[in-house]
């Protein structure tokens, strides 16, 4: 790790002046309580130490209250200073959501990243042939996709619209990287984002139903003759009802027998549309739904299948219990899914009401902090608490930024939607928790907080533009610091553990010639960003 080449000032606390405190023990001390125990034993401070590090408060621009906080942190990609002044501009957390759930609203902020990856707007058939002329992989598109991806949640002004994409997104999930996909797979985003505040009925049969579905689960080569049953089971095992809910295999084969008929022409012309002359025809039965299903244009019985399954108490448990975990807790009380699923039937599969009586439940109220930030999110969250500016490429894929931010995210331990397998990418805690990620997460943190890499196609702020004036004490800079990067106030265990990483006191004067913003200043953002207040949502 880069060392500074100045002397430690005379006011560095006892504990930091032997040597520079490692980045491990910088995190104990910003973690404290049981967070530190999982990675050093916990020692308690004397008096004298804790008032030493009794935080000071900068007069800044006004805060957002811990319940509107916890609110807009669990449903965005991270708190900035101007999302703080939107909420309060709104009138409020709740108000500000309730905005958020509105139809028909536009993202001016992402409109421009639509240009700059023209081939995601090219036909299926037009990538096909440029990949067969290896003008461009269709890995390549895909990759640009999940760079538009993180783009857009850096950037979104409706992030609340932009996590239940990705929510849905990843419950009926199609591999980015999965065979053949990249001619559908943008087409496919389009189409789940357009139902992801609508109704489930209608988002289960447009995306059961699309091209990059049935290629992704064989349904795209399934027939009257030789049904398959991928799609069929999975829509019963992962997207409805749930595995072991009633259901056999003759179900099974009855789901798949309904499901023929949309095919597309693979690896020749990819057309893709319903063919009658494919569909298995006969009576079908799964669980509590029956058809004749006598017409070799099955469309219908297709359509009356997938919105029975949408209504299915199971189905609504199953939703209810997967948005508790995604935006509550890991193990959500019962009563609370309870109530979601009572909201989704009784409002016809709407999502927005459930949405509303989540954050309307003592378990949301009671959940901050709960939940962890996943690789993608964390590094969403960090570009963001930064303020950084990717800027538009001059040609299409040769913003270096823009390359490598899809680099750093894998580096982390997650890249979005290339989860292989058809059940998506964990949202529990556990499965993002290790102390791999962590140190790939801290890395990342310092790496950018030095503006050391990503460092072209990138616009990062400069140190001294972090200083709330042109002299100010170190405990006040820290606690400006954490209200830019957290939306709240310093902690006596923050400003110890930034003390430590800069080497300094808390009294100290910091104007722009001092040696913390000359050398230490990555230290000092990155301590801030390794901590729980930024890691957690």
């Amino acid at each position: 790790m880069r060392m500074s080449p100045h002397p430690a000032p005379a006011d560095v606390p006892a504990e930091a002046t032997p040597e520079r405190a490692s980045r491990r023990a910088l995190v104990t001390a910003a973690v404290g309580g049981a967070g530190a125990a999982a990675v050093l034993p916990a020692v308690a401070p004397d008096r004298a130490e804790a008032a030493s590090y009794r935080p000071r408060r900068h007069r800044g621009t006004p805060l957002l209250g811990a319940a509107d906080r916890h609110l807009v942190t669990r449903f965005s990609y991270g708190l900035t200073p101007g999302l703080t002044r939107a909420v309060r501009g709104a009138g409020g957390g709740r108000r500000w959501f309730e905005r958020q759930l509105q139809a028909g609203q536009t993202d001016a902020a992402t409109r421009a990243l639509a240009s700059w990856w023209p081939s995601l707007h090219y036909s299926p058939q037009k990538l096909w042939q440029r990949n067969i002329d290896e003008v461009e992989g269709g890995w390549e598109v895909m990759a640009d996709y999940q760079r538009w991806l993180l783009l857009r949640r850096i950037t979104t002004t409706r992030p609340v619209h932009e996590l239940m994409t990705e929510f849905w997104m990843n419950h009926l999930n199609v591999p980015v990287h999965a065979d053949a996909v990249f001619g559908y797979r943008f087409d496919y985003d389009r189409v789940v984002r357009a139902r992801a505040l609508g109704r489930f009925s209608e988002l289960l049969k447009a995306a059961i139903t699309h091209p990059a579905m049935g290629m992704y689960l064989s349904n795209a080569v399934s027939t009257k003759h030789h049904p398959n049953e991928n799609l069929g089971r999975e829509l019963l095992e992962l997207h409805t009802v749930g595995r072991g809910n009633h259901y056999d295999e003759d179900d099974v084969k009855s789901s798949a027998r309904i499901l023929t008929g949309y095919r597309v022409d693979m690896w020749r012309t990819w057309e893709a549309r319903y063919r009658p002359e494919d569909h298995w025809t006969g009576p079908v039965k799964v669980m509590g739904f029956e058809h004749r299903n006598a017409d070799p244009d099955g469309r219908r019985v297709a359509e009356a299948y997938l919105d029975y399954l949408a209504h299915h108490p199971r189905t609504a448990q199953r939703i209810a219990r997967k948005l508790a975990v995604k935006f509550v807790r890991d193990d959500p009380p019962q009563a609370l899914v309870d109530t979601l699923a009572r909201t989704y039937l009784r409002h016809d599969t709407a999502i927005v009401p459930v949405l509303r009586a989540l954050v309307a439940s003592r378990a949301f109220k009671a959940s901050a902090g709960d939940k962890v930030r996943d690789p993608v999110e964390d590094l969403v969250a960090t570009y963001r608490a930064l303020g950084v500016r990717v800027t538009r490429p001059t040609r299409p894929v040769e913003n270096p930024a823009a390359v490598a931010i899809l680099w750093q995210s894998d580096s982390i331990g997650a890249v979005p939607h290339d989860w292989p397998r058809p059940d998506g990418a964990p949202i529990d805690n556990d499965s993002w928790s290790s102390p791999a990620r962590l140190l790939a997460s801290m890395d990342v943190h310092f790496t950018m907080s030095g503006r050391w890499w990503p460092n072209k196609g990138i616009a990062y702020r400069e140190p001294v533009d972090w200083l709330p004036a042109p002299a100010v004490r170190f405990d006040v800079l820290v606690d400006h610091l954490c209200q830019q990067l957290l939306g709240r106030r310093s902690t006596s265990a923050l400003l110890k553990a930034c003390c430590q990483a800069a080497r300094v006191g808390p009294a100290t004067r910091i104007d722009r010639e001092h040696g913390v913003v000359k050398w230490e200043f990555p230290r000092v953002l990155s301590t801030i960003l390794d901590s729980p207040a930024h890691l957690t949502r």
